[in-house]
């Protein structure tokens, strides 16, 4: 056996042992419509399967189980829960089976739109008063960058989807607080989104699920597809030498902080750099990977490389991989296997292989030799960070997919997380 074969056994293993509804882990009320823990991220997994080896009936028994009761929509829903989170999983599905779910779609794009153009004209109110921003208006799991993801995916070049890509523009501009200048993304929280002692005057977050790293995937993301609208590129730059800025040179390569706070602003470099782990939520990979789209839709190959290099650095750094505990797709070295896999696949000739021989280990880490996969299944399924997608069993064999079978995903299933 090899770490591949392990891998794509332990990923079906896992579906297996997510066969049925109603015999796998149950959560509480909210469970139904969290695409982050619940029933939706299940789906995914199976629908993902579905192409090549799944059954296509459990897809759709773990759809009929998240969709047996209406969706919440409006300001208590948002990317990874209630209407958007379960449109995100249904176009997946109708990505197998072209015009299926047809109306259902339709129905849960004109609610995501609704819902959408209400957040945009609360963040132009708020930019015009010359406010700072609170992370969930524009963060991937529950704020703008995130709906920009699904609907960059379902009406592409629709009024809608410009008008967020306008408001991620219009957030690089920078504001006045205190006496200081900062970044439109600064916030005047805690990375939680509350209020914070540690953070007294608030900071700057440079992640993919909280900060502006996915602001920075989105506008690539379009800008690859031909989106662009005024100011796209100058707003690209900004994010970009905002990152070259706070990029810190570790033993084996670059990294960049979770975020910055005003003391280290007022600075000029962080406090401590010690080595953490390069996740997706935060860290290396996720940024990267940011930034590897960002060099691709601007054509600037040597940052292109730079980003591939600081990847390829992060996942055989061994202080790094120490750092990162547990397997889980969010923060854990499921994530890191599938973003290296997706990274390699649109790498520089210079550096795909480098990606790629980073992969193996990563898998062995999961799936050390002579495992019984029905063994770490059960284990996976049934532990502490349960079996759904962001750090549970779902996501973990999801993210095994694609680098178990050098082939990229045959449904978008990560474009909630601003990779593709």
């Amino acid at each position: 056996m090899t770490p591949h074969s392990d891998a794509l056994g332990l990923a079906r293993a896992v579906a297996d042992r997510l066969a049925r509804p109603d015999a796998a882990p149950q959560g509480a009320v909210w469970w139904r419509q969290s695409l982050a823990h619940g029933l939706p991220g299940i789906a995914l997994l199976h629908i993902e399967l579905a192409a090549d080896w799944g059954p296509w009936q459990r897809a759709h028994d773990w759809l009929t189980a998240a969709a047996r009761r209406p969706f919440t929509g409006g300001p208590d829903s948002h990317p990874f829960y209630g209407t958007p989170a379960f449109a995100h999983v249904l176009a997946c599905a109708a990505e197998h089976l072209p015009g299926s779910y047809q109306r259902a779609l339709d129905a849960l794009d004109a609610q995501t739109a609704t819902d959408v153009r209400q957040r945009l004209s609360a963040t132009h109110r708020r930019l015009d008063a010359g406010h700072l921003p609170d992370l969930a208006e524009f963060d991937a799991i529950r704020g703008l960058s995130g709906y920009g993801a699904y609907l960059l995916r379902r009406t592409s070049d629709s009024d809608v989807v410009r008008d967020v890509l306008a408001y991620c523009v219009r957030l690089t501009e920078p504001l006045a607080d205190h006496g200081d200048v900062l970044p439109g993304w600064w916030t005047g929280t805690g990375p939680s989104g509350r209020p914070d002692d540690h953070f007294p005057l608030g900071h700057a977050n440079s992640g993919m699920a909280h900060g502006v790293g996915g602001v920075l995937a989105l506008l690539a993301l379009a800008a690859q597809r031909g989106i662009l609208i005024d100011g796209h590129h100058t707003a690209l730059s900004t994010i970009l030498r905002w990152l070259d800025r706070w990029q810190e040179k570790t033993g084996s390569g670059p990294a960049w902080p979770y975020w910055v706070t005003r003391d280290a602003l007022h600075r000029g470099h962080p406090a401590t750099f010690a080595p953490r782990r390069p996740s997706w939520c935060y860290g290396t990979a996720g940024l990267a990977r940011a930034q590897q789209l960002a060099a691709l839709a601007l054509d600037e190959v040597p940052r292109q490389i730079e980003a591939e290099n600081a990847l390829a650095a992060a996942l055989t750094d061994p202080a790094q991989l120490k750092a990162t505990t547990g397997n889980g797709l969010c923060h854990g070295i499921a994530s890191l296997a599938h973003i290296a896999a997706r990274t390699a696949r649109d790498a520089h000739t210079s550096t795909a292989r480098q990606l790629q021989a980073a992969t193996p280990p990563l898998l062995t880490a999961i799936c050390p030799p002579d495992t019984i996969p029905t063994a770490l299944a059960a284990a996976i399924v049934d532990g502490n960070a349960g079996p759904g997608l962001l750090d549970g069993a779902a996501g973990i064999a999801l993210a095994l997919l694609t680098p178990a079978t050098n082939t990229p995903p045959r449904t978008a299933w990560d474009a909630c997380l601003l990779l593709t």
